[in-house]
């Protein structure tokens, strides 16, 4: 059920009604409708998500006479800005077709029904190994929204405003109003929920004075951004340009300067197109995420959570001082991850351990303290390369050093390439194992609210890396001479009139160039956002977290303020909130923390707009 409410005319509550909606019963000794109103501020996947997990419990929650869900967002529904179908074709996910869905399974904890869907290779009749690209899953997210939007109750009705949303007004326990931009009169919202998504973000200190350096010697910087919307027509054929960031936003600029200016592949090698510019990039790790695993799970798997599960997290809520990521949140983290890994490895590798599974699992589980850890492993699993070392994950190229910038690309390159051999080899799958406690921790995590920026780099660092096929087609820019690997902890200094990057990991050397670019998200800080209606929300008194992220209420999202107070009639879901998820959409059957957020939020919302209604007709 939908309506283009910019084609309805209005009804008297300035609201387009569309022509199938149930007549609304007037409030009494008033005439005016008590069709409640919900707005969505936010069309993507979290609002799509939204509208499937509104749909899957109005049957049960909301009996009113008729709802009018309001979706507020530029871009078109189902996709987004994100996901939208007009970007460039050579952009892909970073997962297998099979591993995306948006759709509940018995695996995700809930008080709403499960309504199981098809995942995107399923959908779209792909091969589940496939990378698909952004346009097919913005075409999916689509008709997940127009599924949902089918399934939704007689008389609930949705309208999407092709708008921004710019101002939330109204008293805490009366009805808002949501401000959109260019147009005069607010939407009346009995309830409004924010599903905007990704930032755009004003700079920061170090952002704003590399942005005048550049203008004021010429330069070009492109700050922060998601790559798909930069202009990258300043960078010329032929120019070196320093990339800060190794992550995602690099790979899809690697993408967009090679093979989006007619470069191609044949096999391993690249054939340029005399396009590209030339690529230095480096990033405080200095190497690029963890390739996707490409091989399938088979055998057991690990039984999660084990360390930490809700009795933890519950304890760790339940402390009155608070709580310490890296003190007390850390270690249990630390020790669920080396449980899956081991799990793994001593039920499918076993020829590889020295002791049974059950002798390991028991020592494993009262051993306290890393040291002990450390000592049971090193007894249990003769070869390092068996061992899981985080620290050594997340650092490596620390105490690393090369006497040359060309000795470092040789020696990268062999890096890539073991990565690739490893995550493409099945005779390693503990890493596997590994992929699924970090899908279990985050689920966790997500409970205790803000726990620092940290965590959410390493999870994309070691679990949503780019597909194999873009690590090989760096090896091949690479030996082409169009990407060079500057190093770890890679620092950019303005002087002189050009930018120039240096790299403990190649004593002396640097490099200089007229371009920067910062491939990388902007943060999601409510206080610098670009979007007026979070800065309006800011200014108003939310609260934030010290890293500037919108506190809500864990259970249901109710944005709160600085005492702490779940506001009754705001919601907020998504990366700029304390209880970011690692996406929207997920892998089918581990346990989906998103939707979990989605069906707690949407029940809520029901709840609230059916007691609500009852109040004001009993009047």
């Amino acid at each position: 059920m939908s309506s283009d409410t910019l084609a309805q005319p209005p009804t008297s509550s300035g609201i387009p009604e569309p022509a199938h909606a149930p007549r609304s019963i007037p409030r009494r000794g008033t005439g005016r409708p008590t069709r409640p109103q919900l707005v969505i501020v936010g069309a993507g996947p979290r609002g799509t998500g939204l509208l499937e997990r509104i749909a899957a419990n109005a049957p049960e929650l909301y009996a009113g006479p008729g709802l009018d869900i309001h979706l507020v967002d530029p871009h078109p529904p189902g996709g987004g800005r994100i996901w939208r179908q007009a970007q460039s074709p050579l952009l892909w996910m970073n997962s297998h077709a099979e591993d995306v869905t948006m759709f509940t399974d018995e695996t995700v904890t809930m008080d709403g029904p499960v309504r199981e869907g098809p995942t995107l290779h399923e959908w779209a009749g792909l091969d589940g190994s496939t990378f698909a690209d952004r346009q097919l899953q913005g075409r999916y997210l689509r008709w997940v929204y127009e599924r949902a939007r089918a399934e939704l109750p007689e008389g609930i009705a949705v309208h999407h405003h092709p708008r921004r949303a710019v101002r939330i007004s109204g008293p805490r326990e009366g009805r808002q109003q949501v401000w959109l931009e260019g147009r005069p009169r607010p939407l009346p919202a009995d309830l409004v929920i924010l599903a905007i998504g990704h930032l755009d973000a004003q700079p920061d200190g170090e952002q704003a004075a590399l942005a005048a350096y550049a203008r004021e010697h010429g330069l070009v910087h492109l700050p922060p951004d998601f790559t798909a919307d930069s202009d990258l027509s300043p960078l010329q054929p032929g120019d070196p340009v320093l990339v800060r960031g190794f992550g995602l936003a690099f790979v899809d600029l690697m993408v967009l300067l090679t093979e989006g200016r007619g470069g191609r592949y044949e096999g391993d090698t690249y054939v340029p197109s005399g396009r590209e510019p030339v690529l230095y990039v480096g990033s405080r790790r200095g190497v690029p995420y963890h390739a996707k695993i490409g091989y399938d799970w088979t055998g057991d798997r690990p039984p999660l959570p084990r360390f930490l599960g809700p009795a933890e997290v519950q304890a760790l809520l339940a402390r009155p001082e608070g709580f310490d990521f890296r003190r007390d949140v850390w270690p249990l983290v630390e020790k669920e991850l080396g449980f899956a890994h081991y799990h793994r490895l001593f039920t499918a590798h076993a020829e590889r351990t020295a002791m049974t599974w059950a002798d390991f699992e028991e020592k494993y589980a009262a051993a306290s303290g890393i040291a002990e850890v450390r000592a049971l492993v090193a007894a249990a699993v003769p070869d390092p390369a068996d061992r899981l070392d985080l620290t050594a994950l997340d650092h490596p190229l620390d105490g690393v050093s090369h006497a040359s910038h060309e000795d470092f690309q040789e020696g990268l390159r062999g890096y890539i390439e073991a990565d690739l051999s490893r995550r493409h080899d099945a005779s390693y799958s503990a890493d596997l194992g590994v992929f699924l406690g970090l899908l279990s921790v985050y689920g966790q995590l997500v409970r205790l609210g803000n726990i620092g920026p940290w965590w959410h780099g390493f999870f994309s660092y070691l679990a949503s890396g780019p597909p194999g096929p873009r690590l090989r087609q760096m090896l091949a820019l690479s030996r082409a001479g169009l990407l060079r690997f500057v190093g770890a902890d890679m620092t950019v200094t303005a002087e002189d009139g050009v930018f120039r990057a240096t790299s403990p990991t190649v004593p002396g050397f640097s490099v200089q160039a007229r371009a920067l670019v910062e491939a990388r998200l902007p943060e999601p800080t409510v206080g610098r956002a670009r979007d007026r209606l979070l800065r309006a929300l800011h200014t108003d008194g939310a609260a934030e977290t010290p890293d500037g992220l919108l506190r809500v209420d864990p259970g249901d999202g109710r944005i709160l303020d600085g005492a702490g107070r779940p506001h009754p009639r705001r919601f907020a879901l998504g990366p700029y909130t304390d209880a970011r998820t690692p996406g929207a959409f997920t892998r089918p059957r581990t346990g989906g923390a998103a939707f979990r957020q989605n069906d707690a939020t949407a029940r809520a919302a029901l709840s609230f707009l059916s007691t609500s209604l009852e109040r004001e007709l009993a009047r």
